[in-house]
């Protein structure tokens, strides 16, 4: 069991930067590929980044050049430093756990947090 808690999130403007921290419970961090995701008002949540066990790295098209994904396994914790942020990055992040291998834009995750509400404003 893998729990997972985001935090960073908050008010900023256009052009401005943030960074998400999403800090899992459990000694086997490391075992477990971490994906960021986002769910927008009226929209269905979508793939944001992810980074493997090797940290091998995914991007949507969206924010490719504008985030970065890292992790830290001796603190349990996976970051999204977003910056040049955008109104469109409005949503609420959520962070989320997979033992998948493969592509982690299409796996399936098996733990999720309960997300952190970023609002870009113009």
């Amino acid at each position: 069991q893998v729990q997972l808690v985001e935090s960073g999130g908050g008010l900023v403007q256009t052009g401005g930067s943030l960074r998400l921290s999403c800090a899992a419970s459990g000694r086997t961090f490391s075992s477990y590929a971490m994906g960021w995701f986002r769910r927008a008002p009226g929209k269905e949540r979508e793939f944001v980044a992810a980074i493997s066990r090797s940290n091998y790295k995914y991007y949507a098209d969206s924010v490719k050049g504008r985030f970065t994904i890292l992790r830290d396994n001796v603190k349990n914790t996976v970051y999204l430093q977003m910056k040049s942020l955008k109104p469109e990055d409005t949503a609420v992040y959520i962070c989320a756990a997979t033992l998948t291998l493969g592509d982690l834009r299409v796996a399936e995750y098996e733990y999720w947090g309960q997300g952190t509400q970023v609002t870009v404003s113009s």
